[in-house]
């Protein structure tokens, strides 16, 4: 039986997230009641605003022994299946502690970290970069659960999906691009890798926490090839990599920063960022997109201008 009160939704959240479609709407009329629900089960406190982003809404609590935690209640989507085996897979290494959940539900009850300061809000870009590439490290280093999404199925979908999808692409530079991405992506599929990736790791899913200076929350889990993880980092604050006044030079700094600390063979990184690249593209004329962004071209073509390596 529920006895708390059920909770306050944003109505920012409302419309934002309910714009997405009925099935999405249909969820967040259960929204209230379903964290009313978690709060008796879990014997959980409120302690403090809600906060929200782009799909969870997220409540900071106390357990009842005073212990401060937070209480995420997300749609069960494919983009959050296997989450919760993949935050018990790392055990809290590099990434936030799952405390209890609920897979029917897809409700998480997590270590409480420090929402007000992500690793973005960190100045120097270069300090950023290396904490990001510290963790990334730590998280890939860990083999992925059984059962998870794998990154071979997810890359062979992309193919198949290329030759519809490029005629909608307006400029003939970038339907070449395109068709080069998925022609790289075709030689990789029987090494897709097996490795846990949290999929989505760039500045603002790292918050400042206790137990450890910085960790990683969020997770879309994957099972693959580390070389797939590269991309976000690579597009983080983009705006400075643009008023550095030589993008090439930038994204090569990056990209070889997070080769070097992740340990990931620097010609398989280009090819799995090139694969998020198309995967990009192909979102973006699902949704009625007729070019890339050009932030993502300019990345591909930073990667395959490099510089030949050293002996080639």
């Amino acid at each position: 039986m529920t006895t708390s009160t059920p909770i306050d939704v944003p109505e920012a959240f409302t419309a934002s997230y309910g714009a997405h479609g009925a099935a999405e709407r249909a969820w967040l009329t259960t929204l209230p009641a379903l964290g009313a629900e978690f709060l008796d089960r879990w014997a959980l406190s409120p302690d403090g605003p809600v906060r929200y982003g782009m799909a969870s809404l997220v409540l900071p609590v106390r357990r009842p022994d005073g212990t401060p935690a937070a209480l995420k209640l997300q749609q069960p989507r494919e983009e959050n299946a296997g989450a919760a085996a993949s935050l018990l897979a790392w055990r809290g290494n590099g990434m936030v502690h799952l405390l209890d959940h609920d897979e029917a539900s897809a409700t998480q009850l997590l270590e409480r970290l420090d929402a007000g300061r992500p690793l973005s809000a960190v100045p120097d870009d270069s300090e950023a970069l290396g904490i990001l590439a510290e963790l990334m490290a730590r998280l890939v280093a860990v083999p992925a659960p059984v059962g998870l999404r794998r990154l071979a199925d997810v890359a062979a979908a992309m193919v198949e999906q290329t030759p519809g999808a490029v005629p909608a692409l307006g400029d003939p530079s970038e339907r070449r691009l395109v068709r080069h991405c998925a022609a790289t992506v075709a030689e990789l599929l029987d090494e897709a890798g097996d490795r846990l990736l949290h999929w989505d790791l760039h500045y603002d899913n790292v918050l400042a926490g206790r137990r450890e200076p910085w960790l990683a929350i969020d997770p879309e889990p994957l099972a693959g090839d580390p070389g797939f993880e590269l991309l976000p980092a690579l597009h983080n604050r983009w705006d400075e990599v643009v008023a550095t006044g030589d993008v090439r030079r930038a994204v090569l700094r990056r990209f070889d920063l997070l080769t070097e600390v992740v340990g990931v063979d620097r010609e398989r990184a280009v090819a799995w960022t090139l694969g998020r690249v198309l995967q990009n593209a192909l979102w973006d004329v699902e949704d009625g997109e007729h070019a890339l962004e050009p932030a993502q071209v300019a990345i591909a073509e930073a990667l395959l201008n490099r510089p030949a390596p050293h002996g080639s």
